[in-house]
């Protein structure tokens, strides 16, 4: 059996971008700007917030992964049927976890994640595991039923928008 590709649908969903970061925080914020420029690149249509937010849950499992490994990790980059999504794996075999201490500086990043992203888990991977996110691309994301007026009242508003 042969597929074709269409180029609409090659131009809608590429090819997935994966690339390793070195171990070290110093290499988060290099990597983060580098998911916001494939993300832009693409020309995913996310808010400037929403933009932001992939930023940060980006940054989080980056660091996560490479604070807790000492090791590199390999981040991957999707965009497929009106998501956006983004990878993180890591050689270490430790479940994640959203525990924290209230008391605690830090230990707080999967919780963001959690509150930021349409979706988010994990899955294991060979000796590790992948972290993953999902943003819904902004014609895909649902309308907000909470906040000022009614819910009717708010998907006119998004319509309009």
């Amino acid at each position: 059996m042969s597929m074709v590709v269409s180029p609409l649908s090659v131009a809608r969903f590429p090819v997935p971008l994966e690339w390793g970061v070195p171990p070290g925080v110093d290499a988060v914020p290099a990597a983060r700007r580098l998911v916001v420029a494939i993300v832009r690149e693409w020309g995913v249509p996310l808010s400037a917030d929403a933009l932001q937010e992939v930023e940060a849950c980006a940054s989080e499992l980056i660091a996560n992964a490479l604070v807790h490994t000492k090791e590199r990790c390999a981040v991957t980059v999707r965009r497929r049927a009106g998501r956006l999504r983004v990878e993180v794996a890591d050689r270490c075999p430790e479940l994640p976890r959203q525990e924290r201490d209230d008391e605690s500086t830090s230990g707080r990043g999967l919780l963001l994640v959690e509150a930021l992203a349409h979706a988010w888990g994990w899955h294991p991977a060979g000796v590790g595991k992948v972290v993953w996110f999902e943003y819904l691309e902004a014609s895909e994301a649902p309308c907000p039923t909470h906040g000022w007026g009614t819910a009717r009242s708010l998907h006119s508003l998004c319509e309009v928008a």
